[in-house]
């Protein structure tokens, strides 16, 4: 499993402004279904119940919420670059600037985790969040993307 599998290059995105997590999860379920066919709906229910289990922001800038749902057959992704930081809750008390959604079937077990592992571990490299910080064109953020993630492998 790695990030190009994982990640369209069009569910890469960079937005100006999001008010709110709430606009966040709608910005995450529209680009969800443009790159994937998924129900907008139904993907920003699936993260605002997840959220509401506990904050995905797990510091450094960086959120990963995710969520489960039906009608998926793998687990994908959408990255989103902001331009204006968003408080988010996060366990460091610091607004976040990148935001990797993760999507996963249903039914999904350790594929769910492992893809949730690959994408901790590559936001948590600092070379390439400030990589991700750099640049404002989706092409090259999706390169930075699975280009850093060729050396992360999941188990």
């Amino acid at each position: 499993m790695d990030l190009s599998n994982l990640l369209k290059p069009d569910a890469v995105k960079v937005l100006a402004t999001v008010t709110s997590k709430k606009r966040l999860f709608q910005d995450l379920g529209d680009i969800a279904h443009s790159a994937y066919g998924l129900d907008a709906i139904q993907t920003v229910d699936a993260l605002q119940e997840r959220e509401a289990l506990g904050p995905t922001g797990v510091g450094h800038g960086v959120a990963l919420p995710h969520a489960r749902l039906h009608g998926l057959d793998r687990v994908v992704g959408v990255f989103l670059r902001l331009e204006k930081p968003l408080d988010f809750d996060a366990v460091d008390r610091l607004p976040v600037d990148l935001i990797f959604a993760l999507f996963a079937p249903k039914d999904s077990g350790v594929d769910h985790l492992k893809a949730l592992a690959l994408v901790s571990r590559t936001m948590r490299n600092a070379e390439v969040c400030t990589k991700l910080r750099a640049n404002t064109d989706p092409a090259a953020l999706h390169a930075v993307l699975t280009a850093a993630a060729g050396g992360v492998q999941a188990a």
